[in-house]
């Protein structure tokens, strides 16, 4: 009893901790929102908030922005934040509680985001609020100081703020829901196409252009810091900084005279309902993307705005843009299609912008921003106008992530056909390795597939971080769905999986990540050129095994303290600098990725030798392979050494085995293995079985002539044997 009652006193104390912990940030919050508070309310409402009292006086709220606008930021996650407002619905405070932003914790103070957060302070739930200045202060806007680095987080926060207040102010009664009213998103008019050309489009309306001159981005950064970094050289000034196009493609008048009737009508295919497809077209020195297009990430530079309501778009919102086939179209250095989801309640008939943002750097950690918006006016023709109806259409509830690989079906198509040939080749590698020059025309071909395909243009390059992101989603809120919103990515851990029990950690390290692949391509090329290579000693080397094992367990440690800050560390991968942004980031990684490439000059796959945490950590589950598929002759190592002499990334011991964690599944080995040239056992047998073959071939067809010289030795004998008996009897 006396166990059990102190159980239940250590229970009773953790819950009201809890709840104390809880309220704290509100408590807190008070004397700087509200000093005239005197009282808290319980949180109430739906969704929940504070009320905040003066007396028997309400003069305000606090609520957290997750219960209202869980908006996810850069790292997939919404940053939480406590906001206060007051009856007027005008912003007393914002307070950060919780965010997984990596980039806010690397050189990123937090006052930096403490005084973003504070110029929301004022701002009243009317307020157009945008991040960066404005080239022209339009009327009706105000503006907002970025964070340099951490862009696509201060974006979204700003966006949870102001949309969680005005959401707030509704469903508390701080604003009378009927003085708020309901619009119908406008239709297209499928029935109406138009044939036209480029310059027909741009007249009627249909494609929007901004034009942004060199000295007009000088011009917008007058007056602040920024003002004399990278200006434009003397009379460069009328050059073409970014001249950018923007285009709703689900109007026919629009999407088939750019794209064509084929491109038009499998990309509305691909649209749910109450999804659109923006194309953006661009040439000039800046792109539209930005430092945001990765994995999982948001694009920076742009956003579309429509009201108050902001819309980012991240990777899974774009589609890679067809020709255009319009008459009298320009070149552009890129172009893309953004959808627009449904969530976002778009309005194609009513009048939208989109907003690009330039920075430019003042200091280390310092950046000024400047906004320039697009204004888009669609003709009233091509929609219809329906009256609100009495209650929406409710969606088919099909999952998003099957809309997701709709998206995706020649990507799926292409890294299907992809593995499809790497399990023949697997399967059929005795065979392959009788024939090497074959087997190497189709390993170099694979190789280049994998850096251009699967790393540069599906950005699918494996991490460790997939690993810690996976584990921790088994002892959390595990969901297949969160996995099966990335094809590429889910059918290649799939196949890697797979590969895993049958061959071994060698096939992805040697055959699918691109990045490896990229060094051995690299040493390849060097080895033609007859380069030195350099090769430490096999104690050194050995030893160094161990390097990428404690890198990964170092990794793995933080992850179980904090996700966000072992993808920080986890930049000890050059993946990202080299395949998924192309080499487009700050010198710091650039270098270090280029060095690592370097090494590969004078040595085979450095990196993935000694360094690979993400290799590490295939090779441990690799260990309950089912199959040894490389094959080995009992002289292997003893005494011959010419496998572990060739093994070009050192994974045979001097005693001929086959390291299986560190073998990277070249097949070399293999091709040596069938060489009866090369291989010492199968030279042995070869010459026994071509001298087996030449007494077999004079036993049976040359018998004539071995009588003949016998009868011709017997004839000798007796024509001396007269005289050698004469010589005995003497």
């Amino acid at each position: 009893m006396r166990i059990l009652a102190a159980g239940l006193v250590v229970v009773l104390g953790l819950f009201l901790s809890a709840q104390t912990a809880m309220a704290s940030p509100a408590r807190a919050a008070v004397d700087r929102f509200f000093p005239e508070a005197d009282r808290l309310a319980e949180p109430a409402g739906e969704p929940p908030a504070v009320a905040v009292f003066r007396g028997d006086t309400q003069i305000g709220l606090l609520f957290e922005t997750n219960d209202v606008a869980p908006i996810p930021a850069y790292s997939g996650e919404p940053v939480n934040m406590l906001v206060g407002m007051d009856m007027d619905g005008v912003i007393t405070g914002v307070r950060v509680l919780e965010h997984s932003e990596p980039i806010m914790l690397v050189g990123i103070p937090d006052s930096k985001l403490e005084d973003f957060v504070n110029q929301y302070v004022t701002r009243a739930i009317r307020d157009r609020v945008r991040v960066g200045l404005s080239p022209r202060q339009r009327e009706g806007f105000k503006y907002v100081d970025g964070v340099a680095g951490a862009t696509v987080t201060v974006v979204v926060m700003g966006e949870a703020i102001m949309r969680g207040a005005r959401q707030m102010a509704v469903a508390h009664g701080l604003v009378d829901p009927d003085a708020v009213p309901a619009v119908v998103p406008a239709t297209v008019r499928k029935d109406v196409f138009e044939p036209g050309d480029w310059d027909q489009l741009l007249d009627q309306g249909g494609v929007g252009r901004m034009r942004i001159s060199r000295g007009d981005v000088d011009a917008a950064f007058s007056g602040t810091d920024a003002e004399h970094v990278d200006t434009a050289p003397p009379g460069t000034e009328d050059e073409t900084f970014v001249d950018l196009y923007a285009a709703y493609l689900n109007v026919p008048s629009v999407g088939r005279n750019l794209i064509g009737d084929d491109h038009y009508d499998r990309i509305m295919g691909r649209l749910e309902d109450g999804e659109h497809a923006i194309m953006l077209m661009a040439q000039g020195h800046y792109s539209f993307k930005g430092s945001g297009f990765v994995r999982g990430g948001i694009f920076d530079r742009i956003q579309l705005m429509q009201g108050e309501t902001a819309i980012q778009f991240r990777d899974t919102d774009l589609v890679r843009a067809p020709q255009l086939v319009a008459e009298g179209t320009p070149r552009f250095s890129e172009r893309d299609i953004f959808v627009v989801r449904a969530e976002h309640d778009f309005d194609p008939g009513r009048p939208w912008e989109l907003e690009l943002l330039v920075r430019r750097q003042v200091g280390a950690l310092d950046s000024v921003f400047v906004n320039f918006a697009m204004e888009y006016q669609p003709p009233e023709a091509w929609f219809d106008y329906p009256e609100p109806p009495a209650q929406l259409a409710e969606d088919d509830g099909r999952p998003l992530w099957v809309t997701v690989w709709e998206d995706r079906v020649m990507h799926i198509i292409v890294l299907g056909a992809g593995l499809t040939l790497l399990t023949f080749i697997l399967m059929f590698q005795d065979v392959l390795a009788r024939r090497p020059k074959l087997l190497l025309r189709l390993r170099n071909a694979f190789l280049v597939y994998t850096v251009v395909f699967i790393g540069w243009y599906a950005l699918a390059q494996l991490s460790v971080v997939n690993i810690f992101t996976f584990t921790n989603a088994l002892s959390t809120n595990f969901q297949w769905s969160t996995f099966l919103m990335d094809p590429m990515m889910f059918i290649l851990w799939t196949f890697v999986a797979a590969t895993l029990l049958l061959w071994g950690r060698g096939v992805y390290c040697g055959w699918l990540c691109p990045f490896g692949a990229m060094q051995e391509l690299i040493n390849e090329i060097s080895r033609k050129l007859k380069v030195p290579q350099l090769e430490l000693p096999w104690a050194v080397h050995e030893r160094l095994w161990s390097l990428k094992y404690l890198i990964l367990l170092g990794l793995f440690g933080i992850s179980l303290h904090s996700l966000a800050t072992a993808e920080i560390y986890a930049e000890v991968e050059p993946f990202k600098t080299a395949i998924t942004m192309r080499w487009q980031r700050e010198w710091g990684f650039v270098l270090y990725a280029g060095i690592l490439l370097a090494i590969s000059i004078v040595n085979r796959k450095f990196f993935c030798r000694y360094m690979c945490p993400l290799g590490a950590g295939l090779a441990i589950p690799a260990r309950i392979r089912l199959f040894d598929w490389l094959k080995r002759h009992k002289e292997c190592g003893t005494p011959c050494q010419i496998c572990a002499n060739e093994c070009e990334v050192q994974a045979i011991h001097p005693d001929g085995r086959i390291n299986a964690n560190e073998c990277h599944y070249c097949l070399d080995c293999q091709v040596t293995y069938w060489n009866d040239r090369k291989c010492p056992p199968l030279i042995a047998r070869r010459k026994r079985r071509e001298k087996a073959e030449k007494v077999s071939s004079g036993s049976q067809g040359g018998g004539f002539p071995e009588i003949r010289v016998n009868k011709q030795a017997a004839e000798s004998v007796r024509a001396r044997q007269p005289s050698v008996r004469k010589e005995v009897t003497s």
